[in-house]
């Protein structure tokens, strides 16, 4: 931390003592300031002469803000009023609160004004039409600060009760996507302490000042606390600004200290002392700080960097300060980009001089000789290179792109499906989970100098929970009944490795690690009752015993390796294919039988709707493949088991879910697994992505095949009638489903007496649903009789139960000719003479 020299900075008399406010335009040329008294101050940059004021506005000013063609400002009065920067004159009145301004915030494309006031509602106006007004109305206090985010999507409005509350702007009405209390103090409306929330230029977080003093850095995405730059001020911070690229944070207080901050650090750079500071602001884009006292005092601060932190403001927009940056994690999983075959060029390198050629001999073209004179501006000797003569730089590509079309053709690449963890999160603070599923989960906390793991189940007299010290930083792991798998990235020249850790043995419990090859990295686990997998950064696929016995490695045909999955001897593993027409790669699959040898499907397509992602892949309880995908869709896979006849099919879509049908909702669901015909999941609220602590909840819905519309007919007297048919329809095709699961199950093992009975009763299930239908058919009369036919000939039951009672519902509706057809199908099954389709 360095104590700088300060210049003697001039103050300049702008405004009477009391709340005074300065904002810069967008292109930095004009600096506007406004108080107490009824003038605005417009100062030039760079000039030293007096500023243009503008002597009619509004008393009591309170809020300031400015685009380079106007400046808004607010009174106590409740008026926000508007005056053009170009004439320097009164243009309008914008909007009018019963009670006084209290701040005002321009959207970055100038197009609406978000105006807080005495009155707990927020408005936004539109610029050109001020007609057109939305409302923030969530705070139960008023609200002293507003921001927008660099994008314009969304809004931070620091509220009297202590919490920050961001909306959503990209909707038609501003959304409330989350509240952030415990960062900004519960501040009374005319205090001089700020409370505001300012968003860092690259608008994936916002910084505020704290109780304590500090500023803490909160993440936009989740709403979670980052680093925090302490330490500095021993009085309430009245102003805080990031420089224009983020690098840097100025902040001041009423300590009569105005600290310079290091993003990267938190660390103090420079120290100034100048007392009374309630509002600053930097230049958007040289070495100036702008900053106004309550004395009503303006000091414009050229080169308030020093030399030594100059460059800072140089460098390019900087990442705002995370604990887990998600833009800089490496996982080993990043690959090459790729160029589709066409080398990029390099910069060309001049042209030597031959010893015979003529401009060797005569020598460089002097301008004084010019021989043709451009002076009609036709632009003879435009382009002319280092040897005097004219470039091709006017001429096609020789492959017939021009310079903007080749640039677009060499830079195209495919979009990958990128990989991940089932049931892992990102980090979210210091925290993230490793493995969430019905066993129990694994999370880790983020010690700096190394991690803290901790394994909790949901069954704790069957399990104790432990945790550990982790200085391998682990970032995967999978947990079941019998025992935790952990691996962590390469790191400090140090290789990938694989941990097991066994719940139990009937020996001394054996925990058992192993590395891989130099240069090899782990792109996802999988765990089952028999099998440790692994895939890696080489495209491989490597299996251990339980207990660390390579058993196996193969490389998988489709690349670069997205995940894997495994139950008992039975290993999923998808990678990226062949482009598809959209310009994406197609998502393959492989399912293998290790412990036989045996492919059973492979590289064969997920089934994925245009632009969807796999956001899970994970067995059922009963071994059958399953993923959810980020359209909200959970899919199964039947008759996986028979090469080439595999199929998903879709068993609940999320959106259609009847907790949803009155659109109030807004929540999206976190897949944790399929058990009992139940997806079982962890609901999201607020526009979370992800689980976070405390632990959630999980949740469970039955399976829901989307087979029609759950909407109700127009005519409320058919409602009931017409919403029976196709829940049962529904139920059929679910019930044919899962009895088809287990007929697969059953023919590949040996079943035992259990499953053979459980195959039974899902037959009568079937059945069931038929014969229930049948009497819907009934009711609705004797011209749906082809149908209710039709039905009975999709019955199972060959003992003749099902259709001797399906002829006892048709003649129950007095349908004679129905109950005779039925008849003779009966007559056909039990003679074994039935027509085969």
């Amino acid at each position: 931390m360095a104590t700088v020299t300060q210049q003697r900075l001039r103050g300049r008399p702008a405004h009477p003592s009391g709340p005074t406010f300065l904002t810069y335009t967008p292109n930095g040329k004009k600096l506007v300031t406004a108080g107490s008294n009824n003038v605005v101050r417009v100062y030039e940059t760079g000039s030293d002469g007096e500023p243009t004021n503008l002597d009619d506005c509004q008393e009591n000013n309170t809020a300031i803000a400015a685009t380079n063609d106007y400046f808004l400002t607010g009174s106590e009065d409740g008026t926000v009023c508007m005056y053009s920067l170009d004439t320097y004159s009164y243009e309008k009145m914008l909007t009018r609160c019963t009670l006084p301004i209290r701040d005002i915030a321009l959207s970055p494309d100038g197009q609406w004004a978000a105006v807080a006031s005495d009155e707990l509602a927020v408005k936004l106006v539109n610029i050109a039409d001020t007609y057109k007004v939305l409302f923030l109305r969530e705070q139960p206090k008023p609200t002293k600060h507003l921001s927008f985010d660099p994008s314009g999507s969304y809004i931070a409005a620091s509220c009297t009760d202590g919490i920050v509350y961001v909306y959503r702007l990209s909707t038609e009405e501003p959304q409330l996507v989350r509240k952030v209390d415990g960062v900004i103090r519960s501040l009374e409306i005319e205090s001089e302490s700020s409370s505001r929330a300012i968003w860092h230029p690259d608008g994936r977080a916002f910084a505020a000042a704290t109780a304590t003093r500090d500023i803490q850095v909160v993440s936009t995405g989740d709403g979670e606390q980052q680093r925090s730059f302490s330490g500095g001020h021993m009085g309430d911070v009245t102003s805080l600004a990031w420089s224009p690229n983020g690098a840097l944070l100025i902040t001041s207080a009423s300590d009569r200290k105005i600290l310079l901050w290091d993003t990267r650090t938190q660390k103090i750079l420079a120290r100034y002392d100048h007392p009374n500071v309630i509002n600053m602001t930097w230049h958007p884009h040289d070495n100036l700080v702008s900053f106004i006292t309550s004395d009503g005092e303006l000091y414009i601060y050229a080169n308030f960097l020093q030399p030594d932190f100059a460059p800072l403001l140089e460098k390019p927009l900087q990442p705002a300060p995370f604990i887990r940056d998600p833009l800089a994690e490496t996982n080993g999983n990043a690959r090459k980009s790729l160029t589709n075959g066409i080398k990029v060029a390099s910069e060309p390198r001049p042209r030597e001089g031959r010893r015979d050629s003529l401009d060797d001999l005569l020598g460089p073209l002097d301008d004084d000789d010019d021989f043709v004179s451009d002076d009609d501006g036709a632009g003879y000797l435009d382009g002319v290179n280092g040897y005097g003569k004219r470039s091709n730089g006017h001429l096609d590509q020789p492959d017939g792109f021009d310079s903007k079309r080749r640039a677009t053709y060499q830079t195209w690449q495919p979009r990958l499906h990128h990989s991940f963890q089932p049931g892992s999160t990102p980090w979210r603070g210091n925290r993230k989970y490793l493995c969430l599923n019905l066993t129990g989960f694994v999370w880790t906390v983020d010690q700096d100098s190394h991690h803290t793991v901790t394994v909790e189940f949901y069954d704790r007299e069957f399990h104790r929970d432990y945790h550990f010290t982790d200085p391998y930083l682990y970032d995967k792991a999978c947990l079941n009944e019998n025992g935790t798998l952990f691996s962590c990235p390469p790191a400090n020249g140090n290789p990938a490795m694989v941990f097991y850790r066994p719940h139990e043995t009937w020996t001394t419990r054996v925990d058992w690690r192993t590395q891989l090859p130099t240069g090899e990295d782990v792109v996802s686990i999988s765990l089952s009752d028999s099998y440790v997998v692994v895939t890696t950064s080489a495209d491989y696929v490597r299996v251990f015993t339980l207990y660390g016995t390579p058993f196996r490695v193969y490389r998988q045909k489709s690349s670069p390796t997205v995940t894997c999955a495994s139950w008992r001897d039975y290993i999923l593993t998808m990678g990226n294919g062949p482009i598809g027409g959209d310009g994406s790669t197609k998502l393959l699959y492989s399912i293998e039988n290790v412990k036989r040898d045996e492919v059973c499907q492979s590289e064969d397509i997920v089934a994925l709707t245009e632009g969807a992602k796999v956001s899970s892949a994970f067995f059922s309880d009963n071994g059958d493949p399953c993923i959810y995908d980020s359209t909200g869709v959970l899919l199964i896979l039947q008759h996986w088991r028979l090469a080439g006849q595999a199929r998903w099919v879709p068993v609940l879509d999320t959106k259609l879910l009847e907790r949803l049908a009155s659109g109030k909702k807004e929540e999206t669901y976190w897949p944790v697994a399929v058990a009992q015909e139940k997806f079982h999941c962890i609901i999201l609220k607020g526009g979370d992505q992800y689980p976070y602590f405390p632990k959630p909840l999980l949740s469970e819905f039955d399976f829901q095949i989307p087979c029609s519309s759950s909407k109700p007919p127009a005519d409320p007297e058919g409602i009931a009638v017409a919403s029976e048919g196709p829940k049962l329809e529904e139920t059929f095709v679910r019930s044919s489903l899962t009895l088809s699961l287990l007929e697969d199950l059953i023919n590949s093992t040996n079943a035992t007496h259990s499953q053979r009975v459980e195959l039974s009763r899902r037959e009568v299930e079937v059945d069931k649903a038929l014969l229930q239908l049948l009497n819907v058919e009934c009711r609705e009369g004797e011209e749906r009789g082809m149908k209710a036919l039709e039905i009975v000939g999709l019955m199972k039951d060959r003992g003749g139960k099902m259709v001797e009672a399906a002829g006892k519902v048709a003649g129950r509706y007095g349908r004679s000719v129905l109950q005779d057809k039925i008849g003779e199908l009966a007559e056909r099954r039990l003679m074994g003479i039935e027509e085969e389709e």
